[in-house]
Formats: C-alpha cells, sequence, structure tokens
C-alpha cells in the first residue's frame, strides 16, 4: 500500500508513526461500511489477533474469533464487538467442532478468514493427531479450517467484493522449505530443529494462501500471506531470554519492532484495502506492499530484512501440500 511505504521506511520503534489497524480501516473509509459482512480470525486471545478483531469490528461486518482458551479471548477481546468460539488448532476434531458452529451462526456466508494462529520456534512435540506441532497448528489447521468453510466464502464472493483468505506466515519462512519427505520427522528425528520447522510451517502458509488463488481466483475467491513485521507477543515464548534481551539493545532491531496494533496493521491491508481487491496469490512485506524476493543475504535467514526465499514460491510444491494435506486431514482428493 503506497501510502505507508515512506513512513514504514524510518521506523522509530512501537507505537512511532506506522499505522495501526484501525489507522488501515479509517484511511480505506471504511467504518461501519461492511455490515451484513462475516470476518473469522483465528488466533485472537493474544498478540495481533485481537487488534486484527478490533478492527474488522470497527467496519460494522460481524466478527467470529477463534481461541484455545476461551477465558483468556474474553479478557483480550473486552470491549471489542466480537463472537468467540473456541478452537484449539492442535486438534482437529476441535477445528471441525468450531466451523460447524461459524457456519450454523454466519448463515452460511463467510467473507473474509484470517488465519493468525500460530506457535514458533519451539521443542518438538506433536498435535493431539499426531502431527508436528508446528506444522500442525500453523498449517493443517488452519487448511481443514479453509476447507470446511470455503463453500461459506464462496457463496458470500461476488464480482463487486471478493472473499478472501489472508495467511499470516512471517520473514521466519525463509528459514526452510515444506519439509515434504518427512513432515513429521518420523523418518529422520535427528533433523528436527525449531527454526527449520517453523520455516517449512510458515511457507506452507504461503503454498496455501497461493493454491487457494490458483484453484477459485475465477470464482472471486482470493487468497494472500504476508509478513507482519517483529511484534513481542507470547509467540516468543520459546526464544532464548539472550536473544529476546539482543533485539532490545540492537537500534537497528528495536527501531524496527512493533506493537500489536501496528503489527495488525498489514493483516488488515491483506484483509480490506482497495488495492489488493480481486487480486492474490503473493506475498506481502509488513507495509502491506507486494513483495520482491530478498537480498541474496537474507533469502535463507530469519532477518528483519523484506522480502521472500526463492522456494515461497513453487507451483508444484503448492499442490502436492495440498494433496497431501487433503490425506493428512481426512479430507478426499481433489
Amino acid at each position: 500500500m503506497s501510502r505507508y511505504v515512506q513512513v514504514n521506511s524510518a521506523p522509530r520503534g512501537p507505537g512511532d508513526a506506522r499505522p495501526t489497524a484501525l489507522d488501515v480501516v479509517r484511511d480505506e473509509g471504511l467504518q461501519g461500511k461492511l455490515t451484513g459482512s462475516v470476518g473469522v480470525v483465528t488466533g485472537a486471545s493474544s498478540g495481533m489477533g485481537p487488534e486484527v478483531a478490533r478492527a474488522l469490528a470497527a467496519t460494522g461486518m460481524t466478527v467470529f474469533c477463534t481461541a484455545r482458551d476461551v477465558a483468556k479471548a474474553n479478557k483480550a477481546l473486552e470491549g471489542i464487538k466480537t463472537e468467540i468460539v473456541e478452537m484449539d488448532n492442535a486438534s482437529l476434531v476441535s477445528v471441525r467442532k468450531a466451523a460447524s458452529e461459524i457456519l450454523a451462526k454466519a448463515n452460511g456466508k463467510v467473507n473474509i478468514l484470517i488465519n493468525n494462529a500460530a506457535i514458533m520456534a519451539c521443542p518438538f512435540a506433536t498435535t493431539q493427531d499426531g502431527f508436528e506441532s508446528q506444522f500442525g497448528v500453523c498449517h493443517l489447521a488452519h487448511f481443514l479450517f479453509f476447507q470446511l468453510l470455503k463453500d461459506a466464502l464462496l457463496r458470500a464472493a461476488t464480482s463487486q467484493r471478493a472473499s478472501r483468505v489472508v495467511s499470516v506466515s512471517s520473514v521466519g519462512h525463509r528459514a526452510g522449505p515444506v519439509n515434504f519427505n518427512d513432515y513429521n520427522y518420523e523418518r529422520d528425528p535427528k533433523s528436527y530443529s525449531p527454526w527449520g520447522a517453523y520455516g517449512s510451517a510458515k511457507t506452507a502458509n504461503i503454498y496455501l494462501a497461493n493454491e487457494i488463488e490458483r484453484r477459485y481466483s475465477s470464482k472471486h475467491l482470493h487468497a494472500l500471506s504476508l509478513h507482519p513485521g517483529g511484534v513481542r507477543t507470547g509467540l516468543q515464548a520459546h526464544i532464548p531470554q539472550e536473544i529476546i534481551d539482543s533485539w532490545k539493545t540492537d537500534e537497528k532491531i528495536s527501531k524496527k519492532m512493533k506493537n500489536a496494533e501496528q503489527g495488525a496493521s498489514a493483516t488488515v491491508i491483506a484483509a480490506l484495502a482497495e488495492e489488493h481487491e480481486g487480486k492474490g496469490g503473493y506475498y506481502l512485506n509488513e507495509d502491506g506492499v507486494k513483495a520482491e524476493m530478498a537480498k541474496e543475504e537474507d533469502r535463507f535467514s530469519v532477518s528483519i530484512e523484506p522480502g521472500y526465499a526463492p522456494h515461497a514460491f513453487n507451483p508444484e510444491g503448492e499442490t502436492q501440500l495440498w494433496q497431501d494435506s487433503l490425506a493428512m486431514v481426512g479430507l478426499p482428493q481433489e
């Protein structure tokens, strides 16, 4: 979004002049203008999720927020007009139940789906269904959630206003491609690394958006992925404290960091901005602008520099992940 490029080029730290999610709604002139539309946000109990929900609610749309911990979500979303639905991304049973509840209450139509929930760089663990936890929580749960809400997104889509799916990815995708040969590290458990698995999961988020665009753009359903920027949230629970401390003392990094309200802005740009209406299949930098490939020295590093890795766009791999994911969540092949 061109209006934010300049201000993002001179960051001064959390709370500076860079836009918040609510600023995006105001700048787009959408306050109270989307009454009758329905938005769904996953992972809305902390971090950027509540701020995304706040911005969507400001448009007048009905907003459903999913959270594993409903009590925590109630506190985080206090004062925001939303409906909270319990959903644990580590359980496909829970995902199915949440989707069913939302479809019943939304009268079968959803305009915007924001796949925001995530875990990051954690020790090896598995979901309730036996999948590696980062791949399961960040990708498989959202893949199934989309499949269950897909018809509702298509029913809401029109040529005047397309439905949108937003995959909140990360520059962390540059840490590794999708681990096609061993999704759950069963063949080679020693190959697991917290950052490598995170990179695989965040690349999978990009692939999901790309494949949705390929399959459904002709039906006015579009999808984008993005990096929201650096935001200090509970997502960094497994990052060593010495690394967190180093971020605070590194002037370049500390100036690039955002607060949660600002961190949510790129997601809201992807979900609402007129600039991206009727478009998809690309990855946005934190300023909401279509990204280019990262500089060579940053293509495989989790740095604060913008851009995507060479493995972020791979039509053959995107289709393979789609088909493999259908099998993993128990849906028929397409």
